[in-house]
């Protein structure tokens, strides 16, 4: 390569570095991948966001969805994850209590709200308080959610209907999904006639219809904590945590029915 070729490539690269600090980013490498391990109820906002992420800097991320239980414990694991996003403020702790996360990258992400969700486009409006007949809704059928022992969803819900005195009357009759994404999915095939889940998942699926909505006293804040893993070595990890909470990103959670926390 000739000298003065060599000089104007420097040159771009130059401009380019500033005008990514003028936006408020870091430069980062485009050869390295960020890779996150995210709860299941996160995909179609977080596709949306990585999308940018990538359109904005050129680098990749790939992202693993599941229940954050079973993330959290892949991660004890030893699973290569850069950054964890939890459905729940528990499996945070879980790790924060391994020194499995680098406790000064820690924040609070996104809030969210519990439905109850019915595959039936003509199914009646229900009035979730203490009181309601839930098991006679469900008729012979079951109540779909999130495993109640592990997965954030489940131990929400089941939080809800213990606070509102409906659990003993529905205990027997649930049926426990990996993830809340799967026990959406059985009432979108009709296999379960309602679930509980999050309002983002059933915003995503045209499947199921919204019923009701439970009192945000019944329950736990449904918060999302975010960290990155102390066994990182993504030198992006840091900059795609400041993009994830940068006013670039909030649209596209706030889309999906996420309340962005400040």
């Amino acid at each position: 390569m000739d000298i003065g070729r060599r000089d104007w490539l420097k040159g771009l690269a130059l401009a380019l570095g500033i005008l990514l600090l003028g936006a408020g980013f870091t430069p980062v490498r485009t050869a390295e991948r960020v890779t996150i391990f995210t709860a299941a109820s996160l995909k179609n906002a977080l596709d949306a966001v990585n999308a940018e992420w990538k359109r904005q800097t050129g680098s990749d991320v790939t992202a693993s969805y599941a229940a954050s239980s079973a993330l959290a414990k892949q991660i004890e694991q030893g699973a290569p994850a850069d950054i964890f996003i939890s459905a729940d403020l528990a499996w945070m702790d879980y790790l924060a209590g391994k020194n499995l996360i680098k406790a000064d990258s820690r924040s609070n992400l996104l809030g969210n709200r519990l439905v109850l969700v019915s595959a039936k486009a003509d199914a009646a409006p229900v009035d979730i308080k203490v009181g309601l007949d839930l098991a006679g809704l469900l008729g012979d059928g079951r109540l779909a959610m999130g495993a109640v022992d592990s997965v954030p969803a489940g131990k929400y819900g089941k939080a809800a209907l213990e606070k509102l005195g409906l659990w003993p009357t529905v205990a027997d009759r649930v049926a426990g999904a990996e993830s809340v994404r799967a026990a959406l999915l059985l009432v979108s095939r009709g296999e379960a006639p309602y679930g509980i889940v999050y309002q983002t998942d059933a915003a995503a699926d045209p499947g199921v219809k919204v019923v009701g909505t439970f009192p945000e006293d019944s329950h736990p804040p449904i918060i999302y904590p975010i960290a990155i893993t102390a066994d990182s070595a993504s030198p992006n990890a840091a900059a795609y945590l400041d993009f994830i909470r940068s006013p670039d990103a909030a649209p596209l959670f706030e889309a999906q029915g996420f309340t962005v926390l400040k």
